[in-house]
């Protein structure tokens, strides 16, 4: 016999995420949490994106009693160990692609289900590497006019044509590389008792 499923929350105002979890076919709400996302002395990317997703989801959950949150926090690693920020605009989408030409950068996506109800968060970190092809000036320049990449963390939207710029993806859940990493949350949401696919 199933259980009521509490309110879901997802602890974030990105469209992107929100696109994606809308695949589980869940009825959820959408909370934008303000929190200080500065990386602490000594702290390790993994550790930076698993401590925001436990912030975010903890301090929406305070405005949503009983309710499972979904927090989730990403970087991008360039090949020379540097954290890619959103490029904000043309010029820097420009400058990162060209240091990611025929390079690699990592994404590590942090997600945490935290349930307000029992005060219990599982927290983990999904690790997913894009490889560049060797990309020419005019091919970036139009692919960034194009698209338009300015708000996404190394300059490419991979569910679009940021397709075109790579050579390999590796990893197990290429929704992480999106921003949240349905596999892993489909693993916690089972742990708490949630049915996937949801009663129709």
């Amino acid at each position: 016999m199933s259980i009521p499923c509490p309110p879901l929350v997802l602890a974030s105002s990105s469209p992107f995420r929100r696109s994606l979890l809308q695949r589980l076919g869940l009825t959820f709400s959408c909370h934008s949490p303000d929190i200080d996302e500065s990386t602490q002395p000594g702290e390790t990317p993994v550790e930076l994106v698993m401590r925001l997703a436990r912030e975010k989801a903890r301090a929406v959950a305070a405005q949503y009693p009983g309710a499972l949150v979904i927090g989730s926090d990403q970087v991008a690693i360039a090949a020379d160990g540097s954290i890619l920020g959103k490029p904000g605009n043309r010029e820097n989408a420009i400058h990162q692609l060209q240091a990611s030409s025929n390079n690699s950068v990592v994404f590590q996506t942090g997600l945490c289900l935290y349930n307000d109800a029992s005060s219990r968060d599982q927290t983990g970190c999904e690790t997913f590497t894009v490889h560049f092809r060797r990309l020419d000036s005019a091919t970036i320049e139009r692919y960034v006019d194009q698209e338009q990449p300015f708000n996404c963390a190394g300059s490419f939207k991979s569910e679009g044509l940021g397709i075109v710029l790579f050579k390999a993806l590796e990893g197990r859940d290429p929704n992480a590389l999106v921003g949240l990493p349905l596999i892993m949350l489909t693993d916690f949401l089972h742990a708490e008792g949630v049915l996937l696919p949801p009663v129709s």
